[in-house]
């Protein structure tokens, strides 16, 4: 795809990976609307010279909340970045399942009902794509985050289908596959973690190749071992 000149809108991009997108795609000419949730980053993008609209896509009313601030503007790309983990291990302690449902809404039923409100804006555009940004953890689960794997492996198949869907539209729809990144998410996980900047740019090469998955880091592994056998790959990251 040819970023320049393109407007995309992009969730969760006051944080993370998702800041970085907006930064990256702003420098390759693209118009940048964001969204966040938490009030003091949603300012500090703001001041950055971003356009955000401060929505809480764990709940429908701020998805509703978001689709009607964009109503009747150009959408070329839409990116579905925002996502959150949530504690469901019941080794540790008795899960708690609204939290987990808010989870499940914004990782996944927030996607979709984005993709359903803009696809009309999406058909109307000479060239668009869609971007859903789903994890490693999609393709084998950790046993200590049940509920994040579920919610990504449901997106990755959900992005599957819609590809095959909108093969031959002037839609690209493409799945982007970060490692363990350093991010507020993350923290406490480790220390060989991906830097945001690095995989934002590697995703942003992948929609500039219009390719249909960003396989980022060690992803990259986990694709070919899963591709050699599946149980191979579920055995070493169930332990992860």
């Amino acid at each position: 795809m040819q970023l320049s000149g393109k407007t995309a809108l992009v969730t969760g991009g006051t944080d993370g990976i998702g800041a970085e997108l907006i930064r990256q795609l702003r420098a390759k000419g693209v118009t940048a609307i964001t969204q966040g949730r938490n009030a003091e980053r949603v300012t500090a993008t703001r001041d950055a010279g971003f356009e955000v609209i401060a929505a809480d896509l764990s709940k429908p009313e701020g998805v509703r909340a978001l689709t009607d601030a964009v109503a009747g503007r150009t959408i070329d790309i839409l990116i579905n970045n925002a996502g959150a983990g949530v504690d469901h291990d019941f080794r540790d302690a008795a899960p708690d399942p609204v939290a987990a449902d808010a989870t499940i809404f914004l990782n996944l039923d927030a996607p979709i009902h984005l993709i359903c409100a803009l696809m009309p804006m999406l058909q109307s555009r000479p060239e668009a794509m869609i971007v859903n940004v789903t994890s490693g953890l999609a393709i084998a689960p950790r046993a200590g985050g049940p509920v994040y794997c579920a919610t990504k492996a449901g997106l990755r198949s959900y992005t599957q289908a819609l590809r095959a869907q909108l093969k031959d539209t002037k839609i690209h729809v493409m799945e982007a596959l970060p490692p363990v990144v350093e991010t507020k998410m993350t923290a406490g996980r480790g220390s060989r973690k991906m830097p945001a900047a690095e995989c934002a740019r590697q995703f942003v090469v992948a929609m500039e190749r219009n390719a249909n998955e960003a396989n980022v880091g060690i992803v990259k592994l986990l694709q070919f071992v899963h591709s050699i056998s599946p149980a191979l790959a579920r055995r070493i990251m169930i332990k992860f």
